[in-house]
């Protein structure tokens, strides 16, 4: 429970809603754990009972009224509080939802690497949900149900007040300690099992989000079966999971009720050698029932407790992941930068394993300079740290001087521009896709953008124009159209560091052509970074380093390298 306190301040934003909730909580408690055994005890001696005047009609209408006044309050009552309380869950719901998106955004890269993307929906969504329906009813009955248990005791206090011989009661709630046993047990291992639901539900939903992305190659391939077949498993196993807390989410209520039939029993023995009437001890029965029944409701929220704890592992292992990368605290003010960017003994690691070391480099404003070298030399890696998707294990980087970790992390990627081989593009119109490299460009800048790019042809060409949805992940467009939307972002954008991972890979050989013209306008004046796979994008560059294990090992024009570097003539042919 303690784990879970400072969660309770979700409810911070909806405590007039969640005070009105607990406030017909209270009602409810008393009207059922007092209010119900006492009405009953006021109506039936008074209707039912022998040696009494006969009532008038007047009075007999009036005293049953009292039953259904008393349930009228209860629902009333019931009803305020179970909505309040789902008001306030939304709310809570929604709050956690984005704390989590939140920092999804903030975290570091690696972070991603090492969890899946269908697991992180699944903790974002399914999770989620858990741990505010554990907020919303362990609050609400952590009232509801004490209340309607101290009511039903109050009624048993006052009944062996006012007769002799009722003391008698207070024996039949003998048995209540003994439901601690039952509830421990199945709290335990309901907790372990919620926990392996929650994994492998994160394992069905990313084996769905792998399927859903992977459409073409799995027809291509001829995979259907397969997936089929490997869903199957997981669902089968998510199955299994689920019926095991099932199993011990439900068994824990025919088990107190179990006990405390005992209980009730013992009220039937007492009863008859106390020679009570029927109409007493209805009346002492119900209260005892309503006494041992939120004993009950209170195992369940034990369980509920254990449930919200598993998912509540899931979720801290976000929430709480540390965030490398952060705004300095007296941040560097910094408007447009002019592009020198400066390497000083840069060393990088992923984890454990190193793929930079002991980097020294400098590359003047408007330098065009070509990363080559084999998979796995830390080309991409030299690059993602310019924009500081990463920070260097050890050493410096500067541009114009100023270093990365003293800027704020706008000022710094709002002077580059980065273009991935695969673009990411969003499913809303073509318009909003390239309005994302200058939020606030007016339509005749970005139009003017796709024309650098050449996408306004194909983009005309659409019913729609700039409206036309890509679809998700763009997949209403081909691959050189989406490349060259991701380019127009870049023409937008017009920042004076620009990231190009083969930027032209996916386009034909005419617009290859053609982008290869228009870039030679566009890095007039910026400091340019080309990781290259074709070396006919890199000819024309001002200075191409190569890398071999996470060093440079050579730089120079195309053919200094071609007469110098024997791994970068080996890469050239190999490629010819």
């Amino acid at each position: 429970m303690s784990r879970l306190l400072p969660y309770f301040g979700y409810l911070r934003p909806v405590w007039i809603a969640f005070s009105g909730a607990i406030f017909a909580a209270l009602i409810y408690g008393v009207s059922t754990g007092f209010g119900l055994p006492f009405m009953t005890q006021l109506v039936f001696p008074r209707i039912f009972g022998s040696g009494t005047e006969p009532l008038t009609t007047l009075q007999v209408l009036t005293i049953a009224s009292l039953l259904p006044a008393i349930f009228f309050v209860r629902g009333l009552s019931g009803f305020i509080n179970v909505y309040l309380i789902n008001l306030c869950g939304v709310r809570v719901l929604e709050q956690i939802r984005m704390d989590i998106f939140e920092k999804l955004q903030r975290l570091h890269l690696a972070f991603f690497t090492k969890r899946s993307s269908g697991d992180l929906i699944s903790r974002t969504m399914a999770d989620t949900t858990l741990i505010q329906q554990t907020l919303t009813t362990v609050a609400n009955d952590l009232v509801k149900q004490p209340v309607t248990f101290i009511g039903a005791l109050a009624y048993l206090v006052y009944l062996s007040l006012e007769a002799e011989g009722m003391i008698y009661i207070f024996l039949c709630l003998a048995l209540i300690p003994l439901t601690v046993f039952p509830v421990r047990y199945y709290g335990r291992r309901l907790q372990h099992r919620a926990a392996q639901t929650q994994a492998q539900m994160g394992s069905v939903t990313d084996r769905l989000s792998q399927n859903l992305g992977a459409v073409r190659e799995i027809r291509a391939f001829g995979l259907e079966q397969q997936e089929t077949e490997h869903f199957r498993r997981l669902v089968r196993s998510l199955f299994g999971f689920q019926m095991k807390v099932v199993k011990y989410n439900q068994a824990l209520s025919p088990t107190v009720e179990f006990i405390a039939a005992f209980g009730l029993s013992l009220s039937f023995v007492f009863a008859y050698r106390e020679g009570l009437e029927l109409t007493s001890f209805i009346t002492i029965f119900m209260a005892l029932y309503l006494s041992y029944e939120p004993i009950k409701k209170m195992g369940m929220i034990n369980n509920e407790l254990r449930k919200g704890l598993a998912a509540l592992d899931r979720l801290e292992s976000v929430l709480n992941a540390p965030v490398e990368i952060e705004d300095p605290a007296d941040p560097v003010p910094v408007d447009r930068l002019r592009g020198r960017i400066e390497f000083e003994d840069v060393s990088f690691a992923y984890e454990d394993t190193p793929v930079l070391h002991h980097v020294d480099l400098t590359l003047e404003a408007g330098t065009v300079c070509a990363l080559v070298g084999p998979s796995g030399a830390g080309k991409s890696t030299f690059a993602s740290l310019v924009p500081r998707f990463y920070d260097p294990t050890s050493g410096t980087i500067r541009i114009d001087g100023i270093d990365l970790r003293s800027m704020r992390l706008a000022d710094l990627r709002r002077n580059i521009a980065v273009v991935s081989q695969e673009p990411a593009l969003f499913n809303v119109s073509i318009f909003e896709n390239i309005l994302i490299g200058r939020p606030g460009a007016s339509p005749t800048e970005v139009e003017e953008a796709a024309r650098q790019a050449f996408a306004h042809d194909f983009i005309s060409s659409f019913p729609e124009g700039y409206d036309t949805v890509v679809g998700e992940r763009g997949a209403r467009l081909s691959g050189g159209q989406r490349q060259r939307l991701a380019l127009a972002r870049v023409f937008l954008r017009n920042a004076p560091i620009l990231i190009l991972d083969e930027a032209t890979s996916a386009l034909d050989a005419e617009s290859e052509e053609m982008i290869q013209l228009a870039l030679r306008r566009l890095v007039v004046g910026k400091t340019v970074l080309i990781i290259a796979h074709r070396f006919s994008t890199i000819r024309d560059t001002s200075r191409i380093l190569v890398f071999e294990a996470g060093r440079i090992i050579a730089q120079g024009t195309h053919p200094e390298l071609l007469e110098s570097c024997p791994l970068y003539r080996s890469l050239y042919e190999r490629q010819r």
